[in-house]
């Protein structure tokens, strides 16, 4: 053997797939001999190496049958670019050679991965479609720094792990190479071998941008650096103003589930941009909240086990139809929030799980990386690069894809070390406490990171318990998130309502309990998908008492909702009404619509309301504040009474909103209001429009000034049976105004 051949120990690893460093092998080498080309090209009987006009530089000579050469060449710089020839018995090919390009990622993305603050991580991990030194192709980057070899694998390389070797960057742990030729569209996984030397089961790509279609797993190379965004307008809105001051009613949806096509089939991104955002904006809806996008291998999931983060769902499409989907409903002035899923993750073989045959995403200790309710892993939030790999997913659905916020689940099973675990099953901080203080300055770092990227964007918490500050600032000793899920309100209030009319009056505190606590936090009340499954029934199953009296309360219920204090959540079907449970399996029941008053009649009642919201300043100005709220009737427990008013900025009129939720009307009922004079009612349950008996006060009354519940004035309204109405004050008509109202026939 000469000097400037291979040793043959080399040469066997190599082929074996368990070289430690193929860069080291294969490509151009300079040695004192010349210039050195190696190649791997199984099945080549020969190979060249070849100038890109074709002519031949080098002869190269096989020294293993498995397909591995290499050839001198003199006075040839090692920067030279050159392509191979093979040829075997079925023909002729060419193609570049991998190992003849340069590193793709540089010592800055090593540094900040390691150091945990690669905002932009997303792009340069995953598969990129780029010009590397001039030649078309996709670079693939992985982070596995426990494993013993990381290759890239697909129909590309015939899925032969001995091809496409990364290289290892040894300061990060990170696994890159640059496959030339490989273009949108190809499937692909790794192969890795573990330090240990085990080899495991092939690995979807963690940052993969595009995932196969269940129960195909493969990665998918798609670009998300492409899309023509017409939006500007309604970005440009969203950064201006306090979103707490804003109004909020999100409409929650499942997009496989919404509504299905012919065939029982789930509708494409596009068609839902079609037909989902114009219904939610006909709705008058401000918000659009999905159930997880990301990909997940099981549907009855729902999204909240996700595989692929930072894929969006291929069930609907491509990541441009749900670009597309984003971009239309910001032209119809909707926003649009993900579920997101940091605090676990399913153990599926394809997915995180032992990712390089180490506990690597999840915590090392079971007692804190095992969730026994669901089986899933959690999170290591104490290793910066897994804390910098969440914290990138979540910039990366606002940044590609525009979308306006995200609702993080499950934050209480992240918070504390003992959540759903009996005693002796976690393991307590040094002092013996419980709270998860890794997953508490994960959660901190997370939302002042979003926030200063994105201004004017949302993040709420689904958090269970009574943790302090949620939704405080990072700098007061708060989580950092916009807004909460008021949890507490939604338990209460639906125990409530479930409740036979002749009974509430023993349980008024249910709904006076929450307004004790209402400004604690931001809160959002929601309506959610867990309050329709599970044999919980629906909004409307829950109401006791005939059909009628049924939809008379949800009415009254929603109506109540929409004037308390908190931006509002509501889960498709329950906009109409929906009977049966909801099921992931099949399209809501839209046919209830064209089956008599009552649907419909809730249907138009949330249109209305959502209307009003929008409109009436002091309705949503101070959801968040106590200012925007004053109890007007708070102890008529015997009558099953409710009343409040809500005030908005100086000069916005008030609204005061009223409750009767027994059957019993109630004519002549004398309600303390803000002001006297004319109180328009703009907004009654009991409408005949809504599928109500039209019992109410013929568009409005007159308070006088006459005390009665803590206020200046008074006035005598009539209380339908099982509704709410809205009063809104209307200041004295100028008299160039009054002159030309019409007078009535008795004047």
């Amino acid at each position: 053997m000469v000097a400037w051949q291979a040793p043959d120990r080399e040469v066997e690893a190599l082929v074996g797939g368990r070289h430690a460093d193929p860069f080291a092998l294969l490509g151009p080498h300079e040695t004192k001999s010349g210039l050195v080309i190696r190649a791997f090209v199984p099945d080549a009987a020969t190979l060249q190496a070849v100038e890109a006009d074709g002519k031949v530089v080098a002869e190269l000579t096989c020294r293993h049958p498995a397909g591995f050469f290499e050839g001198l060449v003199k006075g040839r710089p090692a920067w030279a670019r050159y392509r191979l020839r093979a040829r075997n018995d079925g023909g002729t090919w060419e193609l570049d050679d991998p190992y003849s390009f340069g590193p793709a990622l540089g010592p800055l993305d090593d540094h900040l991965l390691v150091e945990g603050t690669h905002r932009q991580l997303y792009e340069r991990l995953g598969a990129h479609i780029c010009k590397h030194e001039d030649v078309e192709g996709t670079r693939f980057a992985v982070w596995a720094p426990n494993a013993a070899r990381v290759s890239v694998v697909g129909d590309f390389n015939r899925w032969d792990g001995r091809t496409h070797q990364m290289r290892k960057r040894v300061d990060s742990g990170l696994w890159e190479i640059f496959a030339p030729g490989v273009g949108e569209g190809t499937i692909y996984k790794y192969e890795i071998i573990s330090g240990d030397g085990r080899l495991l089961p092939l690995k979807a790509d963690p940052f993969g941008f595009k995932g196969e279609l269940r129960p195909a797993t493969g990665s998918v190379v798609a670009r998300v650096d492409n899309f023509e965004w017409h939006d500007e307008a309604h970005i440009a809105a969203r950064a201006q103003g306090a979103a707490r001051e804003k109004p909020m009613a999100i409409y929650e949806v499942h997009l496989g589930s919404w509504r299905r096509g012919e065939g029982n089939r789930w509708l494409t991104y596009d068609e839902l941009a079609d037909d989902l955002v114009g219904y939610a904006a006909w709705m008058g809806f401000t918000h659009i909240e999905l159930l997880p996008v990301s990909e997940h291998p099981l549907d009855a999931s729902w999204g909240y086990q996700p595989i692929g983060l930072f894929a969006p769902t291929s069930r609907f499409g491509d990541p441009a139809g749900f670009a597309r989907f984003v971009d239309k409903a910001h032209q119809a002035g909707l926003s649009v929030i993900l579920d997101w899923v940091p605090a676990h993750f399913p153990t599926d073989i394809h997915g995180l799980a032992h990712f390089d045959g180490t506990p690597l995403y999840e915590h090392a200790d079971p007692r804190r990386g095992f969730h026994p309710d669901w089986n899933t892993a959690i999170y290591d939030f104490g290793r910066r690069e897994v804390a910098n790999m969440l914290i990138a997913n979540a910039l990366y659905w606002l940044d590609r894809f525009h979308v306006d916020g995200l609702r993080v689940d499950a934050v209480a099973s992240m918070l504390y070390l003992n959540y759903s675990r009996r005693e002796g099953e976690w393991s307590p901080n040094p002092d013996g406490s419980n709270d998860n203080k890794d997953a508490v300055g994960f959660l901190q770092r997370a939302n002042e990171t979003i926030y200063a990227e994105h201004p004017g964007t949302v993040i709420v918490a689904e958090e269970s318990t009574s943790w302090a500050g949620v939704s405080a600032p990072v700098y007061a000793g708060g989580l950092g998130f916009g807004f909460k899920w008021n949890m507490g309100w939604m338990h209460d209030t639906l125990d409530y309502m479930k409740l036979d009319p002749v009974y509430r009056t023993w349980h008024h505190d249910k709904l006076t309990f929450g307004l004790v606590y209402a400004f604690s936090e931001n809160f959002v009340l929601p309506l959610s998908h867990d309050e329709v499954v599970h044999g919980k029934g629906t909004v409307l199953t829950r109401m006791p008492g005939d059909d009628w009296q049924r939809f008379a309360t949800v009415r009254a219920y929603y109506a109540l909702m929409w004037a308390y204090p908190g931006k509002k959540l509501l889960f498709m079907g329950q906009e109409f009404a929906q009977r049966d449970e909801w099921s992931e399996e099949r399209s809501l029941d839209w046919h209830l619509l064209g089956m008599g008053p009552h649907h419909q009649g809730v249907q138009k009642l949330v249109r209305e309301l959502n209307l009003v919201y929008r409109a009436e300043i002091a309705l949503h100005a101070h959801d968040c504040a106590p200012e925007g709220f004053r109890w007007i009737v708070v102890d008529d427990a015997e009558q099953s009474v409710f009343a409040w008013a809500r005030f908005g900025r100086e000069g916005d009129p008030p609204v005061v909103m009223v409750a009767n939720f027994t059957p019993v009307p109630r004519p002549f009922y004398r309600i303390g209001l803000p002001r006297a004079g004319f109180w328009r009612e703009i907004l009654n349950t009991d409408a005949g429009d809504y599928g109500g008996s039209g019992v109410g006060n013929l568009g409005g009354v007159v308070a006088v000034e006459q005390g009665a519940h803590g206020m200046p004035a008074s006035a005598e309204i009539v209380l339908p049976p099982l509704a709410t109405l809205y009063f809104r004050w209307e200041p004295p008509a100028a008299p160039a105004q009054a002159a030309n109202i019409p007078k009535s026939k008795g004047e």
